[in-house]
């Protein structure tokens, strides 16, 4: 690789500055920006570990020093930016030394035969992006999210998946319509109806590969969702809660599936 391209910057009127704080800020900016910003190293190891790679490497001012050795062929791009500005970028508590910015992916065709998740206007990022941690964890590598559901490139949604984005073919924007493309059995997640999950598990009735609708916290799966399903399915809670949060649900509903008819290992 080439020597980076480094570059300083300690105004706040930088246009590359003010797009920095669009992205950190804005839920939806990645959409009209084409690249998206993760805050820190992690995302961006997880990334790497993917073969995907930042556009742009952010340091702040103090650290860029002691980072060069380590990150200084991190990105094409290097920016070095005021400790006051990166800290003004930062959505976190305790703001990183670092950041970087990413090429926005190519929006994936829906492959009608790969296990998914179907996201059904789910409005809580962290939620979303535990969803996407799980599903990735679990081997459902396709996230459906119908037109109304939070951004899952979003930085928020980024942070709570924890660097599963890259394992994932992500759909944005997806009409009910767009479903009808799947080979797969829908399952729907219930509160009050349909089998419980351990008794399919018993039975080994349980559908895989499919696809796991999740519904909007409040109001669920939407009905014309539910009239797809080729089954409806609940979860036994003991404790006698009335519902579950859903990225909770998911997690159990996901796992089970992935390991129905696997023998357990001693």
């Amino acid at each position: 690789m080439s020597e980076a391209q480094v570059l300083h910057i300690s105004s706040s009127s930088n246009p590359f500055f003010k797009e920095l704080r669009r992205l950190a800020h804005g839920s939806t900016e990645y959409r009209k920006l084409g690249r998206f910003w993760v805050e820190g190293d992690h995302l961006a190891q997880a990334a790497s570990n993917r073969g995907v790679f930042p556009e742009i490497a952010v340091f702040s001012e103090s650290f860029w020093p002691l980072a060069q050795a380590q990150y200084a062929q991190a990105a094409p791009k290097i920016i070095v930016i005021s400790n006051a500005l990166l800290a003004d970028i930062s959505t976190l508590e305790s703001p990183a030394q670092m950041g970087f910015v990413f090429a926005l992916p190519v929006a994936p065709s829906l492959q009608p035969g790969l296990a998914s998740v179907i996201l059904d206007r789910l409005q809580d990022a962290g939620n979303v992006g535990a969803i996407l941690r799980s599903a990735s964890a679990f081997g459902f590598n396709q996230i459906i999210a119908i037109k109304g559901t939070a951004a899952l490139w979003s930085p928020k949604v980024l942070r709570a998946a924890m660097g599963a984005h890259w394992g994932l073919q992500l759909i944005e924007g997806a009409s009910l319509d767009d479903l009808t493309a799947l080979t797969l059995p829908i399952l729907v997640t219930s509160s009050h109806q349909g089998q419980y999950l351990h008794h399919l598990l018993h039975k080994r009735e349980l559908s895989m590969p499919c696809a796991w609708a999740l519904g909007h916290e409040g109001q669920g799966v939407c009905d014309e969702l539910q009239a797809r399903a080729s089954q409806h399915v609940r979860i036994a809670q003991p404790g006698g809660e009335e519902s579950l949060n859903v990225a909770a649900a998911a997690a159990i509903c996901l796992h089970a599936s992935a390991t129905a008819g696997v023998p357990p290992r001693l």
